[in-house]
């Protein structure tokens, strides 16, 4: 395929923070493709499975976790960036390492990290996500981290636009291996960024509507979705009604899709950008949606955050989370030893060295990792209710 003029080369990267001398390089892949397999091998990774997407620790398999979800964003992204004519092996690695740096329990464990660890620097799971990948995750003998491409650090660092204010843990990886953070990222982090998106709006309504805390009839009220669905309706009449709700969703992933294609397409026309380095310097993102979808998404999210992310079984088991994060915090600032000797070992000499240190700790940790640990130090019956089954 025919790269487009603004897509990332592998040829031209900007390289890696260390050089790798005398490596065996497995078979013809290129610097994109071997970031790819880098962090699908990582432990980081692998950890996903067993991390919040949406519902703590659900009791169905059925449901999306941190893991599935970045596989779903990876095919949604590589679908827009071969349609772009970008490069899909740096898409493809973006989309899958963007939510390596969550803590357990999603948001409501990052909430608990960022006040525990607030007087020395809080806690961003976007940072930690290049923290995990440069420093934490230490498969190699010469260096620390799995080093990548400055391509894909930078991606990852600027998916959501440039970054004028960085928390510690990406201006430490910044001042090391600098990332131009004020500048926008390359086309292909743009793409991950929607493709998350689409990923999370669609799917989220999906096990929303499994779990029994949406309603068809609330999704009515959304005109997008109710536009999609009488048309899904009219094309499978008589269809069974969760048939035709998973037709919706695969409906409106890919009216999203379309959407981000013809309006990308659209916004490189008219910025007149011929190239990567142009697209950073553009002053706008240019991948996205068109300003009528961007609105009708926004409404979505509204919908999702006051009727699926707040309802009052979410908010039970966010608070639980939090009563789990917080307390593990504490036993080990009293405690370190209680970490295991692996991490007890490496405890920094510095009060806030310490801190981030057992952030490092928590934030590594699945669900019910945490879960146990915290039953380990407080006894099982102290676990929230609302995890108890875990």
């Amino acid at each position: 395929m025919t790269l487009s003029a603004c897509a990332s080369d592998p040829r031209a990267t900007r390289g890696r923070r260390h050089d790798e001398p005398g490596r065996v390089v497995r078979g013809p892949r290129d610097a994109f493709q071997r970031d790819r397999d880098r962090i699908i091998h990582s432990i980081a990774f692998r950890r996903l499975r067993h991390k919040t997407q949406v519902f703590v620790a659900p009791d169905g398999d059925h449901y999306r976790v941190r893991l599935t979800h970045s596989i779903e964003v990876a095919q949604i992204g590589r679908g827009i960036a071969r349609a772009l004519g970008l490069n899909e092996d740096l898409t493809e690695a973006l989309c899958l390492a963007h939510d390596i740096g969550h803590p357990p329990f999603g948001h409501a464990g990052e909430d608990a990290l960022k006040a525990a660890m607030m007087a020395h620097g809080g806690f961003d799971h976007n940072g930690h996500t290049l923290r995990t990948l440069a420093r934490l995750e230490c498969p190699y003998p010469r260096f620390d981290g799995i080093n990548l491409t400055w391509e894909t650090l930078e991606g990852l660092a600027k998916h959501n636009g440039p970054v004028r204010h960085p928390g510690w843990a990406l201006a430490e990886i910044d001042a090391e291996f600098p990332l131009d953070l004020t500048s926008h990222a390359s086309l292909e982090a743009q793409v991950a960024a929607v493709a998350d998106d689409i990923a999370y709006d669609n799917h989220d309504i999906d096990d929303g509507l499994r779990a029994g805390l949406l309603t068809i009839d609330q999704l009515m009220a959304q005109p997008f979705v109710a536009d999609n669905f009488r048309l899904v309706e009219a094309r499978f009449p008589g269809a069974p009604r969760d048939r035709l709700l998973r037709e919706l969703v695969r409906d409106q992933i890919g009216v999203m899709v379309n959407d981000v294609i013809a309006a990308t397409k659209a916004n490189v026309a008219d910025a007149g950008v011929e190239s990567v380095a142009e697209v950073r310097a553009a002053g706008r993102t240019l991948g996205g949606f068109s300003e009528t979808l961007a609105r009708q998404e926004r409404d979505l999210k509204r919908f999702m955050y006051a009727n699926l992310y707040h309802h009052p079984s979410q908010i039970a088991a966010a608070d639980a989370a939090r009563t789990v994060v917080s307390g593990l915090f504490a036993a080990y600032r009293d405690d370190p030893a209680l970490m295991g000797e692996e991490w007890a070992s490496r405890l920094p000499d510095t009060d806030g060295a310490t801190v981030r240190h057992i952030g490092d700790y928590i934030a590594g940790m699945t669900d019910r990792f945490a879960i146990d640990r915290f039953a380990e130090i407080n006894g099982r019956a102290a676990v929230p209710e609302a995890l108890a089954h875990v």
